[in-house]
């Protein structure tokens, strides 16, 4: 038996081995004989209030109707559970976290990296580049990387990365301030509300 997981069965009437409905901890929702609580609030499987009741008495509820019980609020007084199908009921729930996940706007950090001898043309191409991710809704992490010697110079850094930024100024903001991060100076630029 792997470890966690317990199906348990029970004899029904014909004489069949049956597994007992659903009795999984698949998610954060306890059903059937994982709800330990001595009374519960029962709602039915069409949204009406039963009332506080014991919990044996709501589970027998629940099989005669052929349906799962559920414990929908945990942290009620007294617990919240509900008759329903626990596969539809979850097929729901994953449905509605996947329609929320695409109204989620996500924003992705797209990177460029620039070096302390950079040409102004290079610059221009590399600021091109930088407005065309900005447009699109990301962010942008500029990276200027020193090598060697140009440790010794970080001021010439700051004053080419602060003007990477004021090329960008009409589309874009500073998000995070210019910052050495080991060999590397980083701002992030986000776009301009």
């Amino acid at each position: 038996m792997r470890a966690g997981i317990y199906i348990r069965f029970f004899l029904c009437e014909e004489s069949k081995l049956f597994p007992l409905r659903r009795c999984l901890l698949i998610s954060d929702y306890m059903i059937n004989e994982q709800i330990r609580d001595k009374e519960i609030r029962l709602i039915g499987e069409h949204g009406e209030q039963l009332g506080v009741m014991p919990s044996k008495d709501a589970q027998k509820i629940a099989q005669e109707a052929n349906l799962d019980l559920v414990k929908i609020a945990p942290n009620a007084e007294p617990p919240v559970c509900r008759i329903i199908d626990y596969s539809k009921f979850r097929y729901e729930q994953a449905r509605k976290e996947k329609e929320n996940r695409k109204k989620q706007k996500t924003t992705e950090i797209k990177e460029i990296q620039l070096t302390p001898g950079i040409a102004d043309n290079d610059m221009n191409t590399k600021a091109g580049q930088a407005r065309k991710f900005i447009s699109k809704g990301n962010k942008v992490k500029v990276e200027l990387r020193f090598r060697g010697r140009e440790m010794a110079h970080q001021q010439a850094g700051m004053d080419i990365v602060l003007a990477f930024c004021q090329k960008l100024e009409d589309v874009a903001t500073v998000d995070k301030p210019p910052k050495m991060e080991g060999r590397n100076l980083v701002v992030i630029l986000a776009e301009k509300k």
